[in-house]
């Protein structure tokens, strides 16, 4: 007989019939409590739950013995959060909406809140905040606005003021309250140095400065160099600038601090000084003003079509007369500026001057503007206006053959010559501020002689 027999074979019949069922009964156990398990229905105890202590969110009951299968379903069934029968969030918000406007021609804050439908009543609130209406009140084309909203209610604005502030309005409870934020900006100073060839904004661009500069600097010393006619291939400059920067990237290039040029061998220089009321102006290195108490020319021609000239043959009489000014041909409806300051003694028609302005300054001296398009608002006689004041605007009214304005320059009612007549000079320096003045700009004034690279100033 084999050894490898079975134990159960030798038991008898109604012993391995028992053996059988209390092996079926064991299984059956596994499974339900293996099910109760993974559903949740028991909890295994542990010290904690033990010592009376439940973790977080489990429960601690365990099934009694005895209960079937289908009561562990049902409790652990029961034990399943339900997404339908779960309450609902409590303090859900609907998200904040933004939006960037970019200010067109016309438009008032009034005008884009009930573009966008934001509520008036925050507006009001608005423009109630202290500095604010001020600060809002005056949108000029092209700005960007930041809005941020909840159905229609204002939670934030964003204006900025300028290159170094920020408006910033955002909703504290149930009012609105407003900030100006400081945006810190870099100052870089530069020395530039070029020569002329062709064109002054040729000559800066090849120095690595931007147009503007060449802009100032012909402003500066536009009252005793004509840069339209008087500069000539060889002129040198030297120019010290600054540029303002913020965030690692350039924003705009700052004043003039010190500039020198020299045109056909006479050499200008100037400064700039702002005074303890914040007031700048641009001197020579004695102090006196570079300003002059009139423009050379006051208006921004493209070319001089005719020039002071005691025997001109006039093109529309046909005959020889002298031409008394001079005319400077620019496009129809270019401004025309008051050369200084002064009351204006006439304005209106005049026969072969057309539309023309006469204004008397002091020193006996007037100046003409002839075959105006149009008057600006304001120009009458009688009316006191300051030197750089739009006071009309090119045209070719009266005996004119192109778009020009006449200019004419009188001394005691003498005729000059407007392009070499010697301008009277404005006010020097006050002596209470000179030597404040000679401290404060000469190190300004030698960075004119030494080259120097760009010096960086964080504001």
């Amino acid at each position: 007989m084999p050894r490898d027999f079975k134990l159960a074979d030798r038991l008898p019949e109604p012993l391995r019939r028992v053996c059988s069922m209390t092996f079926w009964l064991q299984a059956g156990a596994f499974v339900i409590v293996g099910a109760s398990l993974l559903h949740g229905g028991i909890t295994l105890r542990t010290a904690e739950t033990q010592a009376g202590v439940s973790a977080p969110g489990r429960p601690t009951d365990t099934i009694p013995a005895g209960r079937g299968l289908a009561e562990s379903v049902a409790r652990a069934a029961a034990a399943t959060p339900s997404l339908a029968s779960s309450p609902p969030l409590e303090g859900a918000q609907i998200a904040l909406s933004t939006i960037d406007v970019i200010v067109t021609r016309n438009d008032t804050l009034d005008r884009i809140f009930r573009r966008l439908q934001l509520n008036l009543a925050d507006l009001a609130s608005l423009r109630s905040l202290p500095g604010v209406r001020t600060a809002l009140d005056s949108l000029h084309p092209g700005e960007l606005l930041h809005f941020t909203h909840r159905e229609g209610e204002l939670f934030g604005l964003e204006r900025r003021l300028s290159d170094t502030q920020t408006l910033k309005v955002s909703r504290d409870g149930d009012a609105l309250k407003a900030d100006v934020l400081q945006n810190p900006v870099e100052l870089r100073t530069h020395t530039i140095r070029g020569v002329i060839d062709s064109s002054l904004f040729e000559a800066v661009e090849a120095a690595g400065a931007h147009d503007q500069i060449a802009v100032s600097l012909a402003d500066i010393f536009g009252w005793d160099i004509d840069f339209v006619l008087d500069v000539r291939p060889g002129d040198t400059f030297v120019v010290t600038y600054q540029e303002i920067w913020r965030d690692g990237a350039y924003l705009k290039d700052g004043p003039i601090e010190a500039a020198e040029f020299v045109n056909q061998g006479r050499e200008f220089r100037a400064v700039r000084f702002t005074d303890h009321e914040g007031h700048s102006n641009y001197y020579n290195p004695e102090g006196r003003s570079l300003h002059k108490a009139f423009l050379r020319t006051p208006v921004e021609f493209t070319r001089v079509s005719s020039r002071f000239n005691s025997a001109r043959y006039h093109p529309i009489l046909n005959l020889i007369r002298a031409h008394k000014g001079v005319d400077y041909a620019a496009p129809t409806g270019t401004p025309v500026h008051a050369a200084g300051d002064g009351r204006i003694r006439f304005a209106g028609n005049r026969g072969g001057y057309g539309n023309c302005v006469e204004i008397e300054h002091s020193r006996s001296i007037v100046t003409l503007y002839g075959h105006l398009s149009r008057f600006a608002r304001g120009t009458r006689a009688g009316a006191h206006v300051a030197q750089g004041t739009v006071i009309a605007y090119v045209g070719m009214t009266g005996l004119a053959t192109g778009p020009h304005l006449h200019y004419e320059y009188r001394v005691n009612g003498l005729f000059k010559n407007p392009q070499t007549v010697q301008l009277p000079a404005a006010a020097p320096i006050d002596a209470g501020l000179r030597d404040d003045f000679l401290t404060r700009t000469a190190p300004l004034l030698a960075t004119l002689d030494t080259p120097q690279g760009p010096t960086l100033v964080s504001r």
